[in-house]
């Protein structure tokens, strides 16, 4: 969306702003200031329980209104926060939502998927595809619903469209209000659009992404949202990526996400999920390790929510509930 275009309609769906925290007990942790280290709660944007997918659904959902959709349909893994938010704010307007997701009935339980069916979705099974083929899927499930005689809109993976990342350059502006001299936002990149959102608003020096492995081209996917957004032509070398924290991929556990769950659990009372906001708080953690973010800066550690997904990874909660101690009177 390119600035010419003018302000696009608008479906409210959250509760805005949202606070930034202090965290002094998580940024002594790793090596901070106490006063270094703040967290921008977009966990607690209300809908369908929080996340960073609302700012973007509020634009997808209010062009998909305006175009007179009845029903609401797109993709993303079987523990998609994404999917999970599309459901929520299909059924605050009123529309039908179909979530394509990869996998099969039997990959995935409890977690996203089961706010998935309190908020009225159906769900079809794609298998074992990603990327092009999932979107393919989609498209073949789109048509079949105007077959049908519905009005289907697609909503794009993760939101992330120019579209969707409009509401994260809201959320850069909202950001500047509340801390003028942040000197970093770390985010966890997934989908891609949070992270340009921000880069468009606060320029690419004062935003870390920290790559989660859901997209094959990070900083081309950034750079290509940012273009969309705002017209914009950033070097893709100009981002500030963190690459380090995939490991096995997407849907694996690392031990450093793990680790970061715990910490930020422990010191602060706040919960992260193992795929994003895991990645991101232990790609924080290396940052301030080998020096690329330094005590005495005004860092924001943007929360992106995500916690729903926390007991849908098996391995997360086994080892959550594995370091449980026992009392012994």
């Amino acid at each position: 969306m390119s600035s010419g275009s003018g302000t696009p309609q608008r479906a409210v769906l959250g509760t805005w702003p949202t606070p930034l925290e202090p965290a002094p007990r998580l940024a002594r942790a790793l090596g901070l200031g106490p006063e270094d280290l703040w967290i921008k709660r977009d966990d607690l944007t209300g809908l369908g329980g929080g996340g960073n997918k609302v700012r973007k659904l509020e634009w997808l959902c209010g062009a998909a209104v305006a175009e007179g959709a009845t029903t609401l349909v797109t993709t993303g893994a079987a523990q998609s926060n994404h999917a999970r938010l599309t459901a929520a704010a299909g059924a605050r307007l009123g529309l039908d939502v179909v979530l394509v997701l990869a996998g099969s009935a039997d990959s995935s339980a409890s977690g996203n998927l089961a706010l998935d069916g309190l908020f009225g979705a159906t769900v079809v099974w794609a298998g074992k595809v990603r990327g092009a083929e999932l979107a393919a899927v989609a498209e073949r499930v789109a048509a079949q619903l105007r077959h049908r005689g519905a009005a289907p809109a697609l909503i794009p993976f993760g939101g992330s469209s120019p579209l969707g990342a409009y509401g994260y350059a809201e959320c850069g502006h909202e950001l500047l209000g509340q801390a003028p001299d942040l000197d970093t936002v770390v985010v966890a990149l997934g989908s891609g659009g949070t992270m340009a959102g921000l880069v468009d608003v606060l320029g690419p020096a004062r935003v870390l992404g920290v790559h989660c492995g859901a997209v094959d081209d990070p900083a081309g996917t950034v750079t290509g949202l940012v273009a969309g957004l705002s017209g914009a032509v950033l070097a893709p070398e100009a981002l500030r990526l963190r690459l380090d924290q995939v490991g096995a991929g997407y849907s694996t556990l690392t031990d450093a996400s793990m680790a970061a769950l715990t910490l930020a659990g422990r010191t602060e009372g706040v919960v992260l999920d193992p795929v994003y906001t895991g990645r991101a708080l232990a790609g924080l953690r290396a940052a301030v390790q080998d020096g690329t973010i330094t005590p005495g800066q005004r860092t924001v550690f943007l929360h992106s929510g995500g916690l729903p997904g926390l007991f849908g990874h098996a391995a997360a909660v086994k080892r959550s509930q594995d370091a449980l101690t026992d009392f012994t009177p």
